[in-house]
């Protein structure tokens, strides 16, 4: 693996007045962490960067500041000693070099004035302790104590000081090295995977934003199954998301036994990561299958079943959204409803599709049908190429049905011909129970194909209910 060399990088306008700052401030300065990282291995430049100083970080970013002279506001946190400002869409964030210690109850450090190589000593992974110099003395030079660039070119995740301190004095760490290890595709080294295992309980003392905010990294990776994996085989799964984990394992009893859903659902997971990138699409994914640790049975005539663990499975999402203080808002029913609604497209593919059928899952879905589609297409996970191929080919029928349907009776945000208030009008009625069994008459009409959706054939079938009902039009 060739690295590059920071010549072309500090050419740019921006290191330069940088360079010319920092040599008028006599404020010892370097680039440090992602943006380094990311720059070695030639990954799209990040619009972050981390500029540490043996000093004050909040002099700097004013004596910039001051120089390049732009609109923005600079940010200042005197508390943690940093301050922050944005520079032609690239946000510079400068902060004091310091040295670290820990409680066993917080990852809230006791923070002190501290150098360089304190400031390297306090990270996550020897890959994220490398510096480049913005010091005239050497500038562009990198400062690598942990052997940093050998552990890039290995593609390993190691820590620079003992993985037990480093893990234990703050847990995000294990979550953010299984982040990486899924981001970049790379290796975690023996001891400081052992060293996450023997840890994982300290995760506890995480708040869980931090640790959601964790897992959306890792879901909206290429293959996000890479992370799950080494959640789960660490121990930190069963802490963080047990549903997932009850998943796991195969049971034969009398010769029955059924897949392993675990197995299964990252499967699901990694296929629909080829077909979208909508976050809350790849979390249906990952929990479409979790009612089925809840529902299992055995029946001796037909083997296996989960029956209703798309029911339950969508009441185990609000809760589990819940409990990791995720957003309780369409988000939320957004992914509810794929899970609750996971089956049907492949209930309908797998029989005759009729168009009744394809207009109530089209009225069911709404907004949502597509996704729902997607979701359902990365469920097929047999490794029988003519079984996926036949799945395959009637959601293609499916698809086209729904097409059809859609064009031909537009039932998607589907909106009643005839309203409330025309029906109140025409038999001259207040609110009540009758307005909305004649609706809800109308509306299974239409679904069913019985009159089309339109406002001539739909009054009729008013007039013909209301009658029924004993209503009389308004003279």
């Amino acid at each position: 693996m060739e690295l590059p060399t920071t010549k072309n990088l500090l050419n740019s306008k921006l290191f330069q007045i940088l360079k010319k700052v920092i040599e008028e401030s006599n404020i010892e300065s370097y680039i440090i962490g992602g943006f380094v990282r990311d720059f070695l291995l030639n990954k799209k430049k990040s619009k972050d960067i981390d500029i540490v100083c043996v000093g004050s970080g909040i002099d700097l970013a004013k004596a910039l500041k001051k120089t390049v002279s732009n609109s923005t506001k600079i940010q200042i946190f005197k508390n943690y000693g940093t301050a922050m400002f944005t520079w032609n869409d690239i946000v510079l964030e400068f902060v004091g070099a310091r040295k670290e210690s820990y409680s066993t109850e917080s990852r809230n450090p006791n923070i002190e004035i501290g150098s360089l190589e304190d400031d390297q000593n306090r990270r996550d992974f020897t890959i994220n302790t490398l510096a480049i110099s913005l010091n005239p003395s050497n500038f562009g030079k990198i400062i690598d104590p942990f052997n940093g660039i050998k552990d890039l070119k290995n593609n390993v995740l190691k820590t620079p000081l003992d993985p037990d301190k480093t893990f234990s004095d703050d847990p995000l760490r294990m979550l953010r090295g299984i982040r990486f290890a899924t981001q970049l595709n790379f290796t975690i080294e023996k001891k400081s995977y052992r060293s996450i295992s023997k840890n994982s309980d300290r995760i506890k003392i995480i708040s869980k934003e931090r640790i959601v905010e964790e897992l959306n990294k890792i879901i909206s990776s290429q293959k996000p199954s890479i992370g799950f994996m080494i959640l789960d085989q660490t121990g930190l799964l069963n802490h963080i998301l047990p549903e997932i984990q009850n998943l796991k394992g195969v049971e034969e009893i009398e010769g029955f036994k059924h897949k392993d859903n675990f197995y299964h659902t990252l499967e699901v997971l990694d296929n629909i990561c080829e077909s979208t990138n909508n976050l809350w699409l790849r979390w249906a994914a990952l929990l479409h299958d979790i009612g089925k640790a809840q529902t299992k049975k055995l029946s001796k005539n037909i083997g296996w079943t989960f029956h209703g663990h798309e029911f339950v499975g969508s009441k185990m999402v609000y809760k589990l959204f819940k409990r990791l203080k995720m957003p309780l808002n369409d988000k939320m029913k957004y992914v509810q409803k794929l899970v609750l609604m996971s089956s049907r497209p492949i209930v309908i593919a797998q029989d005759l599709v009729t168009d009744a059928a394809v207009r109530r899952l089209v009225f069911d879905a709404g907004d949502h049908i597509d996704d729902l589609i997607c979701l359902c297409k990365a469920d097929i996970t047999t490794k029988n190429e003519k079984k996926f191929f036949e799945y395959h080919k009637n959601f293609e029928v499916v698809t086209n049905k729904i097409i059809e349907v859609e064009n031909r009776d537009r039932i998607r945000n589907f909106q009643p011909p005839v309203d409330g208030d025309s029906i109140m009008k025409y038999f001259n009625l207040k609110p009540c129970k009758e307005v909305g069994q004649i609706k809800e008459v109308i509306k299974e009409a239409i679904l069913e194909g019985k009159i089309p959706n339109e406002k001539n054939a739909a009054f009729e079938l008013m007039k013909l209910t209301g009658g029924k009902l004993g209503l009389k039009a308004h003279e």
